[in-house]
């Protein structure tokens, strides 16, 4: 009896540790496409997207439009919102590339500075987003993963939390126009 204990015990912990390992961002080194970032946010893009909540219902549909442009090391990737209900909203990144595949970003709606990196087909960063809901501003954490999938496609997952508590993810997906 004390041996299976010790043995479930056993798996049950390295079904944890497993459970918290999650991927990284060199797993995706040597996937194809490889995705520079700067050469795919150059020009106009379009975004489709939709917020769910924390039961995984849609809670809310929009559409972006991005104009992004790159200066060497600085870029600018400006966002124009618009969602299901009709609100308007702009958000405005100022990236700069650190070298390496690593990425930092600032926005006005972003408290402090993002700081991403990308491998193979993927990228990932981490922000804490001022999020106003029902009048109140809440600050919210984003792990925000992006996969290429061909030259004008990208896939976006990001999931939002607070204090380590799951709310909701966004799915959204980017599509560059052609020239």
């Amino acid at each position: 009896m004390q041996r299976r204990l010790l043995l479930g015990a056993g798996l049950a912990g390295a079904a944890a540790l497993t459970g918290c390992a999650g991927p990284q961002i060199t797993d995706y080194t040597g996937q194809k496409p490889e995705l520079d970032l700067r050469q795919y946010f150059n020009g106009t893009l379009d975004a489709y997207g939709v917020f769910l909540d924390r039961s995984g219902k849609v809670a809310r549909r929009f559409t972006v439009v991005m104009n992004c442009s790159w200066n060497g090391a600085d870029g600018v990737l400006d966002e124009d919102f618009i969602y299901s209900d009709g609100e308007k909203q702009k958000r405005i990144w100022r990236m700069k590339y650190l070298g390496e595949g690593r990425y930092s970003g600032t926005a006005d709606d972003v408290v402090g500075t993002a700081f991403g990196q990308t491998a193979g087909n993927a990228f990932r960063w981490g922000y804490t987003l001022s999020l106003p809901v029902d009048g109140k501003v809440y600050e919210v954490q984003f792990d925000d993963w992006m996969y290429l999938m061909d030259e004008h496609v990208m896939l976006n997952k990001a999931v939002m939390s607070k204090f380590g508590i799951y709310l909701g993810e966004v799915q959204l997906t980017f599509v560059k126009r052609r020239a």
